[in-house]
């Protein structure tokens, strides 16, 4: 769901109003006692620069022996982006990769062409039980990239720029911001990094990059007089240097890029600039021809039998 804040007198003065182009609530839905917010694609806005897809994954706790369990399923056409605040997740996929990702470290995978992955609770994770926050977020590829061969980065917390000072600590995930540019390599100019703020503390974003949004996974922000609580996305004009000032202990992603080269179709996992692709890419997942999972080949999601 969402709305043009200018149109809603509770949000504020016109000042405001000329800031934020559109705020989004995210689309809550139960996965098995596991809650995830969707805030991307939603109405009116398919992607802030390469981002086209934007997942809150919890805060969830699991008890003894639960755990999460994404069962194998493909991707082509896009980038997964994972990022977590606090818990653990054991990624694995048809290249081989066999990775742990914990908070503050980035997971890359860029599907293209296509790969297939899964993502769950380990074994020993289970056994003490835990928690799971986070975020993952899906770019899209530009085209000259979409049928490129599928790798896999990890980031680990020494890798990703750290920015701290005046109440406030900002990990750089992608792209460049502050001074600093990440070591995550991807084919478009993008932005994604988290800032934890205290109380009064003020974060600037600046007009570097074309389309930019600001996500509050907790706490509460100020901008410009209006105040915003958790679980909304904020989606900023561009060219506006724009101020965030923390009311209360606060955590934001902010992200964004240059625009895409043109819009993309999506169906379940697929993303591509060709409706044939994504029918391709169905017909390959259904007759078993993407390359199964080391370690996880004992179950996979079928294929929907969506219209």
């Amino acid at each position: 769901m969402s709305w043009q804040p200018c149109d809603d007198p509770k949000l504020g003065d016109a000042r405001a109003c000329d800031l934020i182009e559109q705020v989004i609530v995210p689309r809550a839905r139960d996965i098995g006692g596991f809650e995830v917010r969707r805030a991307l694609p939603a109405a009116g806005r398919q992607m802030v620069g390469p981002f086209i897809f934007f997942d809150q994954m919890g805060p969830s706790e699991f008890l003894l022996g639960e755990g999460l369990d994404v069962r194998p399923h493909p991707h082509i056409g896009l980038a997964t982006v994972t990022f977590l605040f606090d818990g653990q997740i054991l990624h694995r996929d048809s290249l081989g990769t066999e990775q742990a990702i914990r908070p503050g470290e980035l997971n890359l995978m860029i599907a293209g062409s296509g790969i297939a992955h899964s993502e769950r609770t380990s074994e020993t994770d289970r056994r003490v039980g835990g928690r799971i926050f986070g975020i993952q977020a899906w770019a899209a590829l530009p085209k000259a990239h979409e049928e490129k061969a599928p790798q896999f980065a990890h980031h680990g917390l020494d890798e990703l720029p750290r920015i701290e000072g005046d109440g406030k600590r900002v990990r750089l995930v992608m792209g460049a911001l502050y001074g600093e540019t990440s070591p995550a390599e991807f084919p478009h100019p993008s932005l994604y990094a988290e800032a934890v703020m205290a109380p009064g503390a003020i974060l600037p974003i600046d007009p570097e990059y074309d389309e930019r949004a600001i996500y509050i996974a907790s706490g509460e922000i100020d901008i410009a007089g209006d105040v915003f609580g958790p679980g909304r996305l904020l989606v900023l004009h561009p060219g506006d240097r724009v101020s965030v000032l923390a009311l209360s202990q606060a955590r934001v992603i902010m992200l964004g890029g240059e625009p895409m080269d043109g819009p993309r179709h999506i169906w379940w996992n697929f993303v591509s600039s060709s409706k044939d692709r994504i029918e391709a890419a169905k017909s390959d997942w259904k007759t078993g021809n993407f390359a199964p999972v080391p370690g996880d080949e004992k179950e996979f999601i079928p294929l929907p039998e969506w219209p």
